[in-house]
Parts: C-alpha cells; sequence; structure tokens
C-alpha cells in the first residue's frame, strides 16, 4: 500500500506540528520543512514512534532564496500529496519605523516562498488529477491595519492564491485551501513580541482549528476554512462592509491600542 506524503513548512512548532500529528493518525509520511534542525529531528522522532512512518527532515530558511530554491527542487524530485504552507511570522510596528530586513523576510515567507512551493508540487499533481494544497492564512487576512501593513496583506496574499488556484485547479482533481484562523494559541504572538489583548473567549486550541482544516480537506470543500462562529461572523462582515467603515474601525482599533 502506498502512503500519502505531506510536505509540511514551519513544521516544529503552532499549527505545522499540530498538523503533523493528526496527518501522523492517518497513515501519512512526511517531509518536514523549519530552520531549526535540531527542532527538526526531535518532531520527526516523535512521528517515526508510529509505526511505519517515514519522515524527511530538510532545514531551510524561507526567506533565503537559495534554501527555498532547495525546497522547490526537493519537491520537483519528491512529488508530494499534499503541501501545508503553514510557515510564517508576525512582526508589529510602523512601517516606516521597523527594520527592513524582517519585512523583506516576512514578504519572502509569506509570499514568495508559498507561489514557488505550490507551483513546484502542482504538475505532479496535475499529472496524478489528485493532490491537495493548503495555504494557512489568516482572518487578518480580510483586514488592513497600521501597524500590521504587511502581516494583513501577505495572509491576503494567500488567501486570493488560494481562492484564484482552487479555480484552476479544482476541475483537475486538485483540491486547494485557504484556512483563515483567528487567534489562536501558537508560539506567534510570543515569538512577536505581542501582548494577548484579546478576550479568552475569542481564543481557540490549535488542535480544533487544525482539526476543522482536516475535515474540509476529506470533505473537498470549503476553499476557505474559518474556525469559530464569531470569525465567520467577522468575516462576513468584513467582506460586505464599505471600505471607509473599515478604514474608521482599524483607527479606532489602532487608537485603543
Amino acid at each position: 500500500m502506498i502512503r500519502p506524503h505531506a510536505l509540511i513548512t514551519g513544521a516544529t512548532s503552532g499549527f505545522g506540528l499540530e498538523f503533523a500529528r493528526q496527518l501522523v493518525r492517518q497513515g501519512y509520511d512526511f517531509t518536514l520543512i523549519a530552520r531549526d534542525k535540531d527542532r527538526l529531528i526531535a518532531v520527526a522522532t516523535e512521528l517515526e514512534a508510529v509505526p511505519g512512518t517515514q519522515v524527511t527532515v530538510l532545514a531551510a530558511d524561507l526567506s533565503d532564496d537559495d534554501d527555498t530554491s532547495r525546497v522547490v527542487q526537493h519537491i520537483a524530485q519528491h512529488p508530494v500529496d499534499l503541501l501545508i504552507n503553514n510557515a510564517g511570522f508576525g512582526h508589529a510596528g510602523r512601517l516606516g519605523l521597523i527594520s527592513p530586513d524582517a519585512q523583506d523576510a516576512m514578504v519572502r515567507v509569506h509570499v514568495l516562498a508559498v507561489h514557488r512551493l505550490t507551483q513546484a508540487a502542482l504538475p505532479a499533481m496535475l499529472q496524478r488529477r489528485s493532490g491537495a494544497v493548503i495555504m494557512v492564512s489568516s482572518v487578518a487576512s480580510f483586514l488592513t491595519s497600521a501597524g500590521n501593513v504587511n502581516y494583513c496583506a501577505t495572509k491576503a496574499y494567500a488567501r486570493i492564491y488560494a481562492e484564484g488556484l482552487a479555480l484552476e485547479a479544482g476541475p483537475h482533481g486538485i483540491y486547494v485551501q485557504a484556512l483563515c484562523p483567528g487567534f489562536t494559541h501558537t508560539e506567534l504572538h510570543k515569538r512577536a513580541g505581542l501582548p494577548k489583548r484579546a478576550p479568552a473567549w475569542m481564543w481557540y486550541p490549535v488542535d480544533r482549528v487544525v482539526a476543522a482544516s482536516l475535515r474540509a480537506l476529506q470533505a473537498r470543500r470549503p476553499t476557505v476554512v474559518l474556525y469559530g462562529w464569531f470569525y465567520r461572523l467577522t468575516t462576513l462582515i468584513l467582506r460586505f462592509s464599505p471600505r471607509w467603515m473599515l478604514r474608521l474601525e482599524a483607527r479606532l482599533y489602532r487608537r485603543d491600542r
């Protein structure tokens, strides 16, 4: 029996790690991508404790073009059944005052790497007429926010890219999803040095959000996956609100902070 193979970026924590933990129970093998080789090996050891599981680790920084090219080459030589573009980070601050290097890295990881890895995975999927791609976007993809200019913009790219690709690749047997979580208990806020200001009821466990994504994958619908009634309602309002109202709300939000 041929086991399905998933390639997961940002696989050592947060959504990436949880995807791996849930998919291993479904009989997947893996290629895991992250910057920290020691953490990759630790995750691989955990997954390989499940009998029959094979894991390949590839330490790569997706903000580096050469490292991204190595992953692209690996995908070309080792086709995958499921690509999960999860790698990403937050870095809040006023665009004219924060580090240009960090902002360049965000664009490369959230945009360029997502595109290059997805394009590398597609030819084999199209030939087989099967496969799936999950982009971990964000509820922030529906927003514009002072202090988070590139985060909102790059997450919007991932969502819109997924929606367009779903129309293009769906008729050829390929499922494409944009997972758009709201506040979720991961390392993202800690790494970005951001306080958790939102009330507790707005935060969800990462395992529940990933489970919702995988249920949608199994059902092959919908393209945009949101978890939690509050975020489904919020994004519905955001989709149909006039732009002037959204700009006013964003200014009030930033003033309150």
